[in-house]
């Protein structure tokens, strides 16, 4: 469960704790007090997408810290696999810079949000404030039937099949084609086969033509300045050349070191240079004999890549794409070309799996038609509960092609009243209805999970008096076996809390400041006192609080206000 929360720098929040119990956990407050930025918060803290824009005005960072208990099984083997430390508890910390950049810390070591938010899934479910209307789109209906159908298994199975099949599916398609089409797909990969092979093209061909014509483009001034360094390090007949020169130093050098030891060194490294001058010289004098200026030659290499060029313009954009484009038009004109046997191998084998998949289909449709009926019995019982009696819920149900998600279309209808034929959620309900709606259905979900923090933001929408008090009553329930957490406007919800949080908003020197404050019986009283009244507490409103957090602790339903 979640332990606690430090949040600093976030939004109007500078620095603020807020710790929390098992139990019922309520946060009541002012609207714009800061309540959904717990929510931002907590959402940033689990590898969630945090703008920038969460940064406190002025601050150049926000920094973000969770520590989590009893951390399910499930996590702490997540963990691992990723490489962490893995206990009962859990820290976790997110900072956010001005700039937008984001830093994330499992118990202290580095990770990407990305790693948190797959290790984290199973810590928090956070019920959003919108979350209610997600009801009135059908397509949400099927993903909430499966997470109470607890079908993971049969869905897994299925999935493999199908997917097996849309691959078996595609190369037969890619197969199928009339004669007359098959004919013209032959006719144009011989064409680009012929063309290509024809060329004769070979692996970096195109650089060694390119620095071929570089060097017959400027024959006549390389064999210029070629001649023009042979003659001077070489010499002529009337002058003497830089190894002359150099022989005649040596000569010096030698003598004079034949009296002065000391210049030995440097009359052998004179020498060796003399030697390479040599040596060079006679180099360049083969390069001259064996040097061939062919006119014609830089014609040919141009008219080669020229070809090459047309090439590319067709076949792609190097020698080495040409060559890739010969090679799959070979292999796809050899499938053609034995297509009739491949594509009567693919459809037997895609009848097959069609079957298997089908089979699966059914397996998983069962596995929904079996969750509705335990869902709605104990929907039906948690509405009723909810001031919502008489309450039919049924599930319009139809089988169609096999897709990624089975063969079934499913939508919940209702019928709110006695006599009446069931209609579409959207049709029907009001905001209040669709709250207490989701919240039996989530109630319901709660129970076949093992996430160990639920958090409803302001699942009182729309709601007040006797519903409130049920909502309430249901959510102490739920957090029987699960940490509740639930911002709340509501008196009867905030009176059953095993923990009270009052976000408190102030404002000092033109700046914005949250708290949050942890409540005792007398703090309890004084804020379910403003929730029943505003601004102007009375003596009859703190008499009703202390009577609400009285019936609440006798465990009965807080039916005042």
């Amino acid at each position: 469960m979640l332990a606690c929360l430090q949040i600093e720098n976030v939004a109007v929040i500078e620095k603020a704790e807020a710790r929390f119990g098992p139990g019922l956990n309520v946060l009541t407050g002012e609207t714009g007090a800061g309540k959904s930025i717990l929510i931002d918060s907590i959402n940033a803290i689990l590898g969630n997408r945090a703008s920038r824009d969460l940064v406190r005005t002025g601050a150049a960072k926000a920094c973000i810290r969770a520590s989590f208990e009893a951390v399910p099984a499930s996590v702490r083997a997540q963990l691992e696999k990723a490489g962490y430390e893995a206990s009962d508890e859990l820290l976790l910390y997110r900072e956010i810079s001005a700039e937008g950049k984001s830093n994330c810390r499992i118990n202290g070591m580095p990770a990407t949000a990305s790693v948190v938010r797959e290790i984290c899934g199973g810590l928090i479910n956070i019920h959003g404030q919108h979350d209610s209307q997600s009801l009135t789109n059908p397509a949400r209906h099927l993903a909430l039937l499966d997470a109470y159908a607890q079908n993971r298994t049969e869905h897994k199975a299925y999935y493999e099949a199908y997917h097996e099949l849309v691959l078996i599916k595609r190369q037969a398609d890619a197969l199928s084609m009339d004669e007359a089409e098959k004919q013209r797909r032959i006719e144009a990969l011989r064409f680009e086969l012929d063309e290509i092979e024809s060329a004769g093209l070979n692996a970096g061909e195109e650089e060694l033509l390119l620095s071929r014509r570089q060097v017959a483009a400027h024959a006549a001034t390389i064999l210029e300045q070629l001649a023009t360094a042979h003659a001077a390090i070489g010499g002529g007949d009337d002058y003497s050349g830089a190894a002359d020169l150099l022989g005649n130093a040596v000569g010096a050098l030698e003598r004079a070191a034949a009296l002065d030891p000391g210049l030995m060194p440097a009359s052998e490294r004179l020498s060796e240079l003399y030697y390479a001058a040599r040596e060079l010289s006679g180099e360049m004098a083969g390069r001259l004999e064996g040097y061939e200026f062919d006119p014609g030659e830089l014609d040919a290499v141009e008219e080669r890549l020229d070809l090459i060029y047309r090439l590319k313009q067709k076949y792609g954009g190097s020698v080495e794409d040409i060559i890739q484009t010969a090679q799959r038009a070979r292999e796809e004109l050899e499938r053609i070309e034995s297509s009739a046997e491949a594509l009567a191998a693919l459809n037997a084998q895609k009848r097959r799996l069609f079957g298997k998949a089908k089979q699966l289909a059914e397996q998983l449709t069962q596995t929904r038609l079996a969750a509705f009926e335990a869902l709605n019995s104990q929907i039906t019982q948690a509405l009723a509960f909810l001031n919502m009696p008489g309450i039919r819920f049924t599930l319009q149900h139809s089988r169609g092609p096999l897709a990624s998600a089975g063969q079934d279309t499913v939508e919940f209808y209702i019928s709110a009243n006695p006599g009446e034929a069931p209609k579409p959620l959207a049709r029907v309900a009001s905001g209040g209805e669709l709250s207490r709606i989701m919240l039996a259905i989530k109630s319901a979900l709660a129970e076949k999970d093992a996430i160990p923090t639920i958090i409803y933001d302001e699942i009182d929408t729309g709601v007040s008096g006797l519903a409130a008090g049920r909502i309430g009553e249901t959510l102490r329930k739920t957090a029987q076996g699960h940490q509740v957490l639930c911002i709340t406007h509501t008196a009867q919800i905030a009176a059953l809390a095993n923990n009270h949080l009052l976000i408190q908003k102030n404002v000092e020197g033109q700046r914005t400041y949250t708290e949050i404050h942890p409540l005792d019986t007398g703090g309890r009283i004084e804020a379910l006192a403003r929730i029943i009244s505003g601004d102007h507490v009375t003596e009859l409103s703190l008499a009703n609080a202390r009577e609400m957090l009285g019936l609440a602790a006798k465990g009965q339903a807080g039916a005042g206000g």
